[in-house]
């Protein structure tokens, strides 16, 4: 019998109580938290170490997702599972000492500006036991123009994105130093990246001394016998929750804004399918247009995740996201779709945002659809120039700069535990991603927040609504600066669902001086000089439940802290307020009709 077979062997007789399999679930949760916390300590771009645009995640030998906390889920949902196998493919064999970064699209990474560091943890026999995982998103990832979300070119050249298909980048601990004179010939901004990169490879490598003592202290078949454990109770947990689910078939299309490279926009067509008896949930992505003259195309990492994302919203927080319960999930795909498995050298700069928003909103909308008292509505989709990517020249230091905002974006949808998340960002991260302080980013950077608001009667009214709309101004300091902005949902807003209104669309805004406001495009490049000004109206998500049913204690409440004016109240909601913002119950059950 090979070693192998009875290491398999081994494992399978080694069967795992409740309070062992929690223990040791903690065990892993403190070493993705310990990774995560050195990457934000030691980041020095503020898209990191202040908005922590960041994720950490620890794979079986079988490249089986297993451990994350704190991360954003469109890093980790899918896409970690391809990178570890290109991993293999490329390096048939490791040793230790070892670090490869990642971070093509065409491999199994999210998109170019997403750089990730992946170490194989090896045994003292040299065996590959574990991956671990630290992913960071780059102030500056060498494309040709100054921002990691490029929405213009027509395919990765034009782009100019350091592409990175899993290359061995430490060997013996040790960093190659043709790799970093290559980075910083093409990176705008050296010396920060090389902390971030710096902070990412000591992630990593602290991830394997952690995951080094958990194998010397629980052993390693112990482990493995968890994983297996773990993830048949994952995949029990999911197909409970999908049996809770009616049966059926719905069929939802939206579209993402038209801007010069798509004028017609693109339609985006989601199909999904539970079978509650089987267990299963299936996404079909087929039906959509091919890859598009420009940086909106899905990596097949993001569009797999997009759809998963949408039903775990769904299936609910009892699920343990990992590699079991993904096992009742099938998604669809096609290759050279702008939705599905892109074809080298489409552009896939922007794909953790845009046509992911748009993928995981209509999979989340189809369920909600199908089952009655559960789910929510679509989020607000990304980014405005809240979440712009400044670059310049600083006048204070003479150096350059480049990083991106995460400024007031709200965007959280109503649903049927309660109304929407005013942080929630987009669908993609969860409310994990953080919101600048605008004290570190004038520091940061040669900028002025002017103001920074939430916008009243924004929502996206339901029994339970949705959070209002972000107001968000700000203007350069001393000098020019460019802003770079890919903003949707100008024209097609977040969707209400079981009769709850749509959400507010978002708006762009350029304003001189003192003057009034101009209204711009949502996606556009503008050097921004002094005395002018951007302003920045993120979406709102959609309502949940028609408003009418909304309880009027609650709208009250709405109108006297501000969330709502009488106005509204009275003519979406049906509720009647006094003067000091008190329900007027006689009014009210007028207005109702009751």
């Amino acid at each position: 019998m090979s070693l192998a077979m009875s290491s398999v062997n081994r494992t399978a007789e080694i069967k795992l109580d409740a309070v062992e399999l929690a223990v040791i679930n903690s065990r892993f949760e403190a070493v993705v938290r310990a990774m995560l916390n050195t990457l934000v300590r030691g980041a020095r771009t503020g898209v990191l170490g202040v908005a922590h645009d960041l994720s950490c995640c620890i794979l079986t030998g079988e490249d089986e997702l297993l451990a994350w906390a704190e991360s954003l889920p469109i890093h980790v949902v899918s896409g970690p599972d391809i990178m570890c196998r290109a991993m293999k493919a490329f390096h048939p064999s490791f040793t230790r000492g070892e670090a490869f970064l990642h971070n093509s699209p065409y491999h199994g990474c999210s998109h170019a500006a997403d750089w990730t560091i992946l170490i194989p943890v090896l045994d003292d026999d040299g065996e590959h036991q574990f991956t671990v995982f630290a992913k960071a998103h780059q102030g500056d990832c060498g494309n040709a123009a100054p921002t990691t979300y490029s929405f213009t070119p027509r395919d990765v050249y034009e782009e100019g994105a350091l592409i990175f298909p899993c290359v061995k980048v430490q060997e013996n601990y040790e960093t190659d130093p043709d790799f970093v004179r290559m980075c910083r010939q093409r990176i705008r901004v050296p010396d920060q990246w090389w902390g971030d990169f710096l902070a990412m490879i000591g992630s990593a490598r602290v991830g394997e001394q952690r995951m080094l003592e958990l194998m010397k202290e629980v052993g390693t078949d112990r482990l493995k016998a968890y994983a297996k454990q773990w993830f048949a109770y994952s995949e029990d947990r999911m197909i409970a929750a999908i049996k809770s689910l009616p049966s059926g078939r719905n069929t939802v299309t939206t579209r993402h804004d038209a801007f010069e490279q798509v004028p017609n926009g693109i339609p985006v067509k989601v199909d999904v399918e539970v079978d509650a008896e089987a267990g299963t949930i299936t996404v079909d992505l087929r039906d959509n247009v091919d890859c598009q003259p420009c940086g909106l195309n899905l990596s097949e990492a993001c569009a797999r995740t997009a759809a998963m994302i949408g039903c775990f919203y769904v299936v609910g927080g009892d699920v343990p996201p990992n590699a079991g319960s993904f096992r009742r999930l099938e998604v669809l795909l096609r290759e050279n779709c702008v939705v599905g498995i892109p074809r080298h050298p489409a552009s896939c700069s922007t794909a953790t945002g845009a046509l992911m928003d748009r993928v995981a909103n209509s999979t989340l909308r189809a369920l909600t659809e199908m089952a009655a008292g559960r789910g929510m509505a679509e989020f607000g989709v990304c980014q405005p120039p809240a979440g712009a990517v400044l670059s310049g020249t600083d006048p204070r230091s003479g150096q350059p700069f480049i990083n991106q905002l995460c400024l007031a974006v709200s965007c959280g949808p109503g649903h049927v535990h309660g109304d929407g998340w005013v942080t929630a960002y987009n669908i993609g991260t969860a409310g994990m991603l953080h919101k600048d302080s605008v004290e570190i980013d004038e520091l940061k950077h040669p900028i002025r927040v002017i103001e920074q608001r939430l916008v009243a009667d924004s929502e996206g009214a339901g029994w339970r609504r949705a959070a209002p709309a972000a107001l968000v101004e700000f203007e350069p300091v001393g000098c020019a600066v460019e802003v770079m902005t890919n903003s949707d949902g100008h024209e097609t807003p977040a969707r209400g669902v079981h009769g709850g209104a749509d959400g507010a669309r978002a708006h762009c805004y350029l304003r001189e001086g003192l003057g009034e406001p101009i209204e711009i495009p949502g996606y556009h490049r503008i050097l921004l000089r002094e005395g002018q000004s951007i302003i920045s109206v993120s979406c709102s998500g959609g309502g949940y439940g028609e408003p009418r049913r909304r309880d009027p204690a609650l709208v009250a409440k709405d109108v006297r802290e501000g969330w709502i004016t009488p106005e509204r109240a009275r003519d979406v909601y049906g509720v009647a307020t006094t003067a000091d913002g008190a329900l007027n119950e006689d009014a009210t059950r007028a207005l109702r009709g009751e």
